[in-house]
C-alpha cells in the first residue's frame, strides 16, 4: 500500500484561494509568492491534481445540489409562464419544461443501475401534456 503525499498548507491554500472566486490565477500565485515554474509542477503532481480534482467536484457536487433544491419552484414558475399568453415568453417557457423533462429522464437513466428496483422510473411527459406544450410553442 502506498502512503498518499500529503499537500502543503500553501498548495491547500492556493486551491481553496481558486475556488473563492475573489482573485483570478496569477493573482493567487503572486500573493502566495508561488512561481509560474513552480504551480506548473503542482499542475504535474499527482496528489496535487487529485486533490484540486476532488474540489472541483466537489463544486459541482454543491452547485447540482443547490438546483434540485430549487428544481420545484423553477418547474411551478415555468409551468405558470406557458400558460401566461405572453407569446415567447410562454413558448420558451415550454421549451424550457421540455428540456428539463429530457434531461431529468437522461440523468435518470445514467443513474439506474441494472436489477436495482429501488431507483425510481424516470418521469415522462405525457403525450396530453407534450401536445400541449407543442401547441403552445406553435402558436
Amino acid at each position: 500500500m502506498t502512503r498518499e503525499k500529503k499537500l502543503s498548507a500553501k498548495q491547500l491554500s492556493v486551491i481553496e484561494e481558486l475556488f473563492s472566486g475573489k482573485l483570478d490565477e496569477q493573482k493567487i500565485l503572486d500573493k502566495y509568492k508561488v512561481s509560474r515554474k513552480l504551480y506548473n509542477e503542482w499542475l504535474a503532481d499527482e496528489a496535487f491534481i487529485e486533490c484540486f480534482e476532488r474540489r472541483i467536484a466537489s463544486s459541482y457536487r454543491l452547485g447540482a445540489a443547490q438546483i434540485a433544491r430549487q428544481a420545484p419552484e423553477a418547474v411551478k414558475t415555468l409551468v405558470e409562464l406557458s400558460k401566461a399568453n405572453q407569446g415567447d415568453v410562454s413558448r420558451k417557457a415550454c421549451l424550457d419544461i421540455i428540456s428539463m423533462s429530457l434531461s431529468a429522464n437522461k440523468d435518470l437513466q445514467q443513474q439506474g443501475r441494472p436489477g436495482d428496483r429501488s431507483d425510481p422510473a424516470p418521469a415522462k411527459l405525457s403525450e396530453q401534456r407534450a401536445a400541449r406544450l407543442l401547441a403552445a410553442l406553435a402558436e
